[in-house]
């Protein structure tokens, strides 16, 4: 469901990528990934997941989703209704969403009954290793410190994606690892490719630009110089 190299572009809370707004940007990562031959996918608002899924022809991720069975729970998101939403899968334990290492293994075998892929978020090459012994389909190691800042941790901590993709790799040798963090250009891209990551996990660089189009231009020029 999730090809690799990817980017994978996190919609967040911004006011620029929820409702219509979240559409309009779903169709520009779509429409680049479809232009340069790049592996794209999007995690929107779960208000927004329906309407995502259904207008455009790209993996939608949900943000989060809850260990819960069916029957009584509100308020909590049930795997069951991000899957008939249309999600292939959810975002775990994003730095902005913490939970307990107990809770994250829930969730992962709650996304693998349901065929449902799994990207669990981790803060350092440690935590990557111990998350990825739940056997997720996806790592993301992204220092909290750097998120949002512009400064890739590809560049800024290049140690902590090479460390994170040899640690993962000693626990499980089948789970991917994405690098996040400050990622904003397409070098920075082809920097955290470089380091052995198969793909990034970002946001404010594209949900935040005055010009998405062109930001998704330079970081999918980024994969294409990583495969030469």
């Amino acid at each position: 469901m999730l090809e690799v190299p990817l980017i994978l572009v996190n919609f967040k809370a911004y006011p620029s990528a929820i409702g219509e707004r979240a559409a309009e940007l779903a169709r520009v990562v779509e429409s680049v990934g479809k232009e340069k031959g790049v592996s794209v996918a999007v995690s929107p608002q779960s208000a927004d997941l329906y309407r995502i899924a259904k207008e455009v022809d790209v993996p939608v991720l949900a943000q989060h989703v809850d260990s819960l069975r069916p029957g009584s729970g509100t308020g909590w998101l049930l795997p069951e209704a991000a899957k008939e939403a249309g999600a292939v899968g959810s975002l775990v334990n994003h730095s902005e969403h913490r939970l307990e290492l107990e809770e994250i293994e829930k969730i992962v075998v709650r996304l693998k009954e349901l065929d449902l892929v799994s990207v669990v978020c981790a803060r350092d090459p440690e935590e990557a290793a111990r998350v990825a012994a739940f056997k997720p389909d996806m790592v993301a190691v992204e220092p909290p410190e750097l998120i949002g800042t512009g400064r890739a941790v590809s560049k800024e901590k290049p140690e902590v994606v090479s460390d994170s993709v040899r640690m993962v790799r000693e626990v499980d040798p089948d789970v991917r690892v994405l690098c996040g963090a400050g990622v904003s250009n397409g070098e920075d891209v082809r920097v955290a490719l470089e380091l052995g990551s198969e793909g990034v996990l970002l946001a404010s660089c594209v949900t935040k630009a005055e010009d998405p189009r062109a930001v998704m231009l330079d970081l999918a020029d980024g994969v294409l110089r990583a495969r030469k």
